[in-house]
């Protein structure tokens, strides 16, 4: 197979995601919508809260009655879910407890540490008007906007929803991926076997990634190198409603790298197909219809890093997820660096911070970089991003890195 020109991460990154649009959309419960992503804006149906409360246990009053320092009247409480059912007049006050609703007439509410209570009147701390006092619609209004479209759900985003009186969401379906790694030398973990088996662990580290990116993993799937296998699986996929095929293995140009003659003999549009970027140069992009096609390398270190790069962003794009993509962020280099070649380089890193609080990153050594190894991987807290043919660095010179966790 003839070696296509090595193309930009930041154009093969383009290419995919120009070819991705959100997918349809459906109603979730609020049990079950944790990270999934709003396909409509939320608006409060109601307002939060819906009456004047009070924020502390203590007496509500008129708060020109208290400058004179003359006992008022007890004329009632007001408890969460009990109010007051009368108009508070000149001269009374009444007990009153968090969260409960604060009486028409009452305009301050006294803490309870700062009042004399004898039988059954008050005397009270003088409050200006409004002290302690929570108003309706204070923390947001009927109507308000609350979440805009493309939001992912948080823990504190569903709590919000839920104060709004929304027992469902409007979100994006979650995308279907079918997961197919490829070779005659895989065995399954736990599985035993010769010596010259390799345990898979692709499969287990892809989906981990694509799930926590909102997919739904509808099969997954160990392939023998044989066209016909491979061609089968992924009709299999695609009839099983797969928005998103992720193959692992097979996809560089040797003899037994076999993804793409089996994409081709589908038919599939091959959008790019070797990327000027390391670990993951075999990378590869295809469609055939609406299902995408992303074909990783084998080696786990490649595939979890061009899983992490490409995978991700194309997940948040199928459910029009308004984040960004990951973007480095500064660092300062713990050691230094050698020269680059023509491919950006993605290193496995760790990282302290210094007394300025800024992040020291320091990659594990070249020899700790080799694809194959899931042990660096696993150390790694961030990804040290190079640009192509960069030159060498030194210690304390400005770096990028992409924080892994």
């Amino acid at each position: 197979m003839k070696a296509t020109p090595l193309i930009p991460v930041e154009e093969a990154l383009t290419k995919l995601l120009d070819g991705a649009a959100p997918l349809a959309s459906e109603k979730i419960a609020l049990d079950h919508a944790i990270r999934r992503v709003l396909a409509a804006d939320v608006k409060a149906l109601r307002s939060q809260p819906p009456f004047d409360v009070s924020a502390m246990d203590g007496y509500a009053a008129r708060a020109g009655d208290l400058a004179s320092g003359a006992a008022l009247k007890l004329a009632g409480e007001s408890a969460a879910g009990h109010p007051y059912a009368n108009e508070l007049k000149s001269g009374e006050a009444i007990r009153i407890f968090t969260g409960a609703v604060v009486p028409e007439g009452a305009d301050v509410v006294v803490e309870q540490e700062l009042a004399k209570r004898d039988g059954n009147s008050v005397t009270l701390k003088a409050h200006p008007a409004g002290k302690n006092i929570r108003p309706a619609g204070h923390d947001f209004r009927e109507g308000e906007l609350l979440l805009q479209k493309g939001h992912r759900i948080t823990p504190r985003s569903l709590g919000l929803v839920a104060a709004a009186d929304h027992a469902a969401l409007v979100c994006a379906k979650r995308p279907k991926i079918a997961l197919l790694a490829t070779g005659d030398e895989l065995a399954m973990p736990g599985a035993g076997g010769a010596p010259d088996r390799v345990v898979v662990s692709n499969p287990y580290t892809v989906r981990a990634l694509a799930e926590s990116e909102g997919a739904s993993i509808i099969e997954s799937d160990v392939l023998k190198d044989r066209v016909e296998v491979i061609v089968d699986a992924v009709e299999h996929a695609r009839a099983n409603g797969a928005d998103v095929v992720v193959t692992m293995g097979g996809a560089s140009v040797g003899d037994h790298d076999l993804i793409r003659p089996a994409l081709e003999k589908l038919g599939a549009k091959i959008g790019f197909h070797r990327i000027a970027f390391r670990p993951g140069k075999p990378t590869l992009s295809a469609k055939i219809g609406g299902t995408h096609i992303l074909g990783l390398p084998g080696n786990p270190v490649s595939a979890f890093v061009c899983a992490f790069v490409f995978l991700g962003p194309l997940l948040r794009k199928l459910q029009g997820h308004s984040g960004p993509i990951t973007k480095p962020l500064p660092a300062i280099l713990g050691v230094d660096l050698w020269a680059n070649d023509e491919r950006t380089d993605y290193l496995r890193a760790a990282s302290t911070w210094d007394d300025q609080g800024r992040r020291v990153v320091t990659p594990f050594l070249k020899k700790e970089q080799d694809s194959s190894l899931t042990a660096t991987l696993a150390k790694a807290d961030c990804i040290l991003v190079r640009a192509a043919n960069a030159p060498a660095a030194k210690v304390g010179d400005l770096a990028q890195v992409i924080p892994l966790d």
